[in-house]
């Protein structure tokens, strides 16, 4: 009867929020507390509902630090010099600029926002795709590649993994490091590769001999914000912050690390009260929209973890896996994580899907974090720049101005083939077994 009430909580919650009846914020609230009531827990619904909320305190502070971190810096114009260098530096061969557009995508995803990534990164950029005549599919893929490998550890993924099966962040982020390093080398090298036969198709393998160079224009408001004389120091902060956040992950809490950071941050670029005040009225929009999801995440995974119901779902289904096939999970999971992104939405598959799937491996013996793992190697990381279910995939083809199903057919072979790669990398280094 428990796994029963649990298939449907789960299966009513992936409906309304897929088909967009209730937002994900209150789906993940009222599902789950009606589901608990019915299944007669009662006032003990209260008790699973705050211990969700404790575990993912930790989570919600570092996010909702890390957005303010990131946008004080940026504001700063922490970026602006090496965004401009890399825009001087591209000139007008092809190879040049499906790397430089890929390396300036790759730069202003550290934020974690996608929209913010394919905004800075395509208008800089397309006026040199327009001029020699590049095929701006190939924007549109090399921008969609280098915010696909960034699972950093304040990316909606990451964060949203963490909080559904109550892992630490550096448990989940710190073994993928390298795996990650390999994912970029990949997407550099596709870059190349389609860069040079980009040079062959315009026949400008020697070099064209245009005299044009992108640029980026700046807003009053915006250059009103900037602090130039600042960016060494700023540059030194953010690899202080996340140099710490990586190497004492386990001894430091994340959060801690982004708050104090998001202090010298402002207290070094913006000493007035009144100018700390807008900047984080600025980017709290962005802060508390995710931090109320979240929050909302830990309603879910509190009632389902404390009442039973995940269990009792994944003891039921333990019977439908093989027992020598369970070791292979993590591996099947990371080959089909970027095409699921073209079926669930990040919240559905993120709190309701994942969490099932953990529960049935922990069962047959396999860690939950090598599933989470698995999971970030695609699902809404490499294939949410071309899921249908994510505001960002209609930014890029607006941008770029090319149509939905051109921009998926040509960008998903190199993003799933990322997704492989990274896949084989944890199974090469060991994090996966075969």
């Amino acid at each position: 009867m428990l796994a029963l009430l649990g298939v449907v909580t789960i299966a009513l919650l992936l409906l309304v929020i897929m088909t967009k009846r209730m937002s994900p914020l209150i789906a993940l609230i009222l599902i789950p507390l009606a589901a608990c009531l019915v299944g007669g827990f009662g006032w003990d619904t209260s008790k699973f509902i705050v211990s969700g909320l404790q575990s993912l305190a930790p989570v919600v502070g570092m996010f909702v630090f890390a957005i303010l971190f990131f946008g004080v810096v940026t504001d700063a114009g922490m970026l602006d010099p090496i965004i401009d260098r890399i825009l001087r530096t591209v000139g007008t061969r092809p190879t040049r600029i499906v790397m430089g557009t890929t390396l300036l995508a790759l730069l202003i995803h550290l934020d974690g926002s996608g929209a913010v990534t394919f905004l800075i990164t395509i208008p800089a950029m397309l006026p040199l795709y327009d001029r020699l005549g590049i095929d701006k599919r190939i924007l549109a893929c090399a921008a969609s590649m280098a915010a696909g490998v960034n699972f950093l550890p304040w990316t909606g993924p990451m964060i949203r993994a963490s909080a559904s099966l109550k892992l630490p962040i550096p448990e989940i982020f710190n073994p993928l490091v390298p795996v990650q390093i390999v994912g970029i080398i990949f997407i550099f090298a596709v870059s190349y590769w389609l860069g040079r036969r980009e040079e062959k198709r315009l026949g400008l393998v020697g070099g064209a001999g245009i005299d044009l160079m992108a640029q980026r224009q700046l807003t009053d408001a915006e250059r009103e914000l900037r602090r130039p004389q600042n960016f060494w120091i700023n540059i030194v902060l953010t690899v202080v912050v996340l140099g710490t956040m990586v190497a004492l992950g386990d001894k430091l809490t994340p959060a801690i690390v982004f708050m104090v950071g998001t202090c010298l941050a402002l207290l070094i670029n913006y000493r007035d009260v009144d100018m700390q005040r807008k900047r984080v009225d600025a980017h709290a929009r962005a802060a508390l929209l995710m931090a109320s999801i979240l929050l909302a995440a830990g309603v879910f995974t509190g009632i389902m973890q404390g009442s039973g119901m995940l269990k009792a779902m994944a003891q039921t289904a333990v019977g439908f896996v093989p027992v020598a096939a369970a070791k292979y999970m993590p591996v099947a999971l990371g080959l089909v994580s970027m095409p699921l992104s073209l079926l669930f939405d990040p919240d559905s598959f993120y709190f309701g899907v994942l969490p099932v799937i953990a529960e049935v491996g922990g069962q047959l013996g396999v860690p939950k974090v090598q599933l989470a793992q698995g999971a970030l190697l695609g699902q809404m990381t490499t294939g949410f720049p071309v899921s249908p279910l994510t505001p960002a995939t209609f930014l890029v083809v607006g941008l770029t101005g090319i149509d939905l199903a051109d921009h998926q057919k040509f960008t998903i072979p190199f993003l799933f083939a990322a997704s492989v790669v990274m896949t084989f990398a944890c199974v090469l280094l060991g994090l996966f077994p075969l």
